[in-house]
């Protein structure tokens, strides 16, 4: 399996984590606009994120990573769904970008948005300042300053491959005793920090943890399935053009000389729209979907 996440548990504490490995995806995602390496790199990074956040959440919906800044990257952003398909999108100013810039160089003033999007129930967002020297750091600082269980991320891209590592502190079960707990977590922490992103990116993950934690009772569940896939579709991009109103829609059209392109930001994908479409699109107050003759 190229893409998947996969938990383990530690027997005798209350800490889980998630190894996050994508290759076949982060190719797919790479493959569609011509990314500088630093910038290639974050995504794969965010990407790891992402999913390794969706192993952590119950429910039916869509995960959503940004990181907007005033820099030589304005975006990254992440989406990935609860079916386990992923995809991503980055902006970049390309004159502004030398080989070796980091995360704060190319992102100055940046915040990081997650937001959790479930098909029923409430959406919820969380935003905090893009604080840290590497998009690890700045997702512990997350989770550090929003209340909620403590986390902590290890992150790696190259170009062909993204992985991540994540652990969290679960509520009190096995060790009651707060001392135990800290010096477990602390335990836990102090190991994961001795890999290098040589070894996160090349060990499977068993031996990865083998050598990180040989001396730990560890439970390692069967992998899930990752993948690319691409939310978009012609009955969406019509959508799109429904919320202008049939009016604004039909200029548009005129005005691009009888055809309207929209174009997927993260497929590249694009799908046209005569005049004879848009306004199928508003037949019976624009609730019957476009044709799909045009791709």
């Amino acid at each position: 399996m190229s893409d998947f996440s996969q938990r383990f548990l530690f027997d005798d504490s209350d800490i889980r984590g998630e190894l996050v490995g994508l290759s076949d995806s982060y190719h797919h995602v790479l493959a569609k606009h011509a990314y500088p390496q630093p910038v290639a790199q974050l995504l794969g990074e965010l990407l790891a994120a992402a999913s390794l956040l969706l192993g952590t959440l119950k429910f039916d919906g869509l995960l959503i990573l940004q990181a907007r800044s005033s820099g030589a990257v304005p975006l990254l952003m992440v989406e990935c769904s609860s079916d386990g398909d992923v995809r991503g999108i980055a902006r970049y100013h390309a004159e502004q970008i030398s080989a070796d810039a980091d995360l704060p160089t190319l992102m100055p003033d940046g915040v990081l948005a997650m937001t959790v999007d479930p098909k029923a129930g409430q959406r919820y967002q969380g935003i905090v300042d893009l604080h840290g020297a590497t998009l690890a750091d700045c997702l512990s600082n997350y989770f550090a300053t929003s209340e909620q269980l403590p986390t902590r991320f290890w992150l790696s891209a190259d170009g062909q491959r993204a992985r991540g590592l994540l652990l969290q502190q679960l509520p009190a079960d096995r060790l009651k005793d707060p001392e135990e707990r800290q010096e477990s977590w602390l335990h836990a922490l102090a190991l994961a920090d001795t890999l290098k992103a040589e070894e996160l990116l090349g060990l499977d993950n068993e031996t990865l943890l083998h050598r990180l934690y040989h001396e730990d009772a560890l439970r390692l569940f069967d992998p899930r399935a990752l993948q690319f896939r691409c939310s978009c579709s012609r009955e969406r991009s019509g959508r799109a053009l429904i919320s202008l109103g049939q009016a604004d829609a039909q200029a548009l059209v005129q005005e691009h000389g009888g055809s309207v392109e929209i174009d997927c930001q993260f497929c590249n994908e694009r799908y046209l729209f005569d005049a004879a479409d848009v306004l199928q699109l508003f037949v019976d107050g624009g609730t019957e979907a476009p044709s799909d003759t045009r791709h």
